[in-house]
């Protein structure tokens, strides 16, 4: 029988990226490559689609995972909510270049489809987005209000990018925060609003192993702190068994959890190579978190590592 997730399993890995101002546009990350701050949206605009497509192309992944935000203003494409609710106006939060639309159609050339990262807590960091929105501690509660505004923002992408868009991986949709099924509900249906078939997963936070959350979710968000723990089976609750951990190396004296986004590879290529294949066998899927640079290249150690799956 037909399941909307046999393209994800089929696909059997791919590679997440962190494209974000506190990444590649901070001055003390080493993916700044010592450039400094910029303007945010003259940053969005340096950025080469197509070669980071052929990259992602060359590790053999199946798809990819892009950031479209996190906790910040800075949004990867315009939005025309975001900019009505803050009153930032275009280029002052969301990029003026529409960079999705642009990895869309650099990564078409490879038939490798695009998914994208969301999160359910919002511009919470923002002095200005946060209580535009009706949000600004994760001391407080959600309130429906805040979701279903924040909502209206993916729901615009999801309706611009239709059926191109093939996966949502929504962050900060913790318990703790008052996240529940009713609330989940709200985002499920936005991220679907313009494709009823694009996988959605609702993250309840970091795992040692993979497990089911929502009754929303198509695939587990699966994320660890290493790649540990392999599926017994295809399904969790009826949701595509799926796990996300990085390959990045913490800076020094940094917590062991703080890799996501940085260079280096905490593993070996046939190290990595084993763990994906004994959870494809079961019908489990991997995402791989790798480093970009400022000048949009993935760190040479985890390309190497890649491209040894």
């Amino acid at each position: 029988m037909h399941n909307k997730t046999d393209w994800f399993r089929d696909a059997k890995r791919g590679v997440f990226i962190h494209l974000l101002n506190c990444v590649q546009n901070k001055p003390s990350h080493p993916a700044n490559m010592g450039a400094g701050e910029t303007d945010w949206s003259d940053f969005v605009d340096s950025l080469d689609a197509g070669r980071l497509a052929a990259q992602i192309a060359e590790t053999g992944a199946g798809y990819l995972f892009l950031t479209l935000m996190q906790r910040s203003r800075h949004m990867l494409a315009p939005n025309a909510t975001f900019g009505r609710i803050t009153g930032y106006k275009p280029g002052e939060a969301c990029a003026r270049r529409d960079f999705v639309a642009d990895m869309i159609a650099a990564l078409g050339k490879y038939n490798i489809p695009l998914c994208l990262y969301f999160t359910g807590d919002g511009p919470l960091d923002d002095p200005v987005a946060g209580p535009a929105f009706g949000y600004v501690s994760q001391a407080d509660k959600v309130s429906f209000g805040f979701v279903e505004k924040w909502a209206e923002v993916a729901r615009e992408y999801s309706l611009r990018y239709g059926p191109e868009v093939r996966a949502w991986w929504m962050d900060g949709c913790y318990p703790f925060l008052g996240y529940d099924e009713a609330r989940l509900k709200i985002f499920a249906d936005a991220l679907r609003a313009g494709n009823p078939d694009t996988l959605v997963a609702m993250n309840k936070g970091v795992e040692a192993t993979v497990s089911a959350y929502s009754v929303n979710d198509d695939f587990t968000t699966g994320e660890m702190n290493d790649f540990a723990g392999e599926p017994e089976g295809r399904f969790i609750n009826g949701a595509q068994w799926h796990a996300l951990s990085f390959l990045g190396v913490p800076p020094p004296g940094a917590h062991p959890s703080e890799g996501w986004g940085q260079p280096g590879s905490k593993y070996t290529g046939a190290q990595l190579r084993n763990y994906v294949a004994r959870a494809n066998a079961k019908g489990g899927v991997v995402t791989i978190d790798v480093c970009m640079m400022r000048d949009g290249r993935i760190d040479t150690e985890q390309m190497e590592v890649l491209k040894e799956l």
